[in-house]
């Protein structure tokens, strides 16, 4: 909170802690379908299922000082599309057959990126705490600009 004086009378200004930004997913038009505050340090995931075997892969990624950053990605197998880069994080199992690559701490350039949300049998998401939004219910084969703010 910050107090700002103007034309002699105190004004009360609320704002997010320091730090804290928003999670917004916006269609190309500018009309937002999704918003999440996101405090510093917190995290969301961008969930899917895979569009030939069907199971749920994640992308995980943090606010760290208002900057986007991917910072781990749950695999349930190496199917099309899908695989560790060496060198990019690393490499676990989950203990179910599938893996994470944890520690990929890689900045999303301009704290934003665009995605093609897919049909209802994919079922693009984003989830932030115990919150979930379907993308592909609300913009399925649109472009959405997922961007932290």
């Amino acid at each position: 909170m910050r107090a700002l004086l103007a034309g002699g009378s105190l004004t009360l200004l609320l704002s997010l802690p320091v730090g804290a930004a928003e999670l917004t997913a916006r269609l190309d038009d500018g009309t937002e379908i999704a918003r999440f505050d996101i405090a510093d340090t917190d995290g969301w995931c961008v969930l899917w299922r895979h569009s030939v075997q069907g199971f749920e892969v994640e992308d995980c990624y943090e606010n760290r000082d208002g900057r986007m950053v991917l910072v781990r990605s749950h695999q349930p197998d190496f199917a099309a599309g899908l695989g560790h880069i060496p060198g990019r994080g690393r490499q676990v199992s989950d203990g179910d057959g599938g893996y994470w690559i944890l520690d990929i701490d890689e900045p999303v350039p301009g704290d934003a990126y665009v995605l093609r949300a897919g049909s209802m049998k994919v079922d693009h998401r984003l989830r932030a705490g115990d919150e979930e939004v379907s993308l592909s219910a609300r913009a399925e084969h649109r472009r959405v600009r997922i961007a932290l703010e």
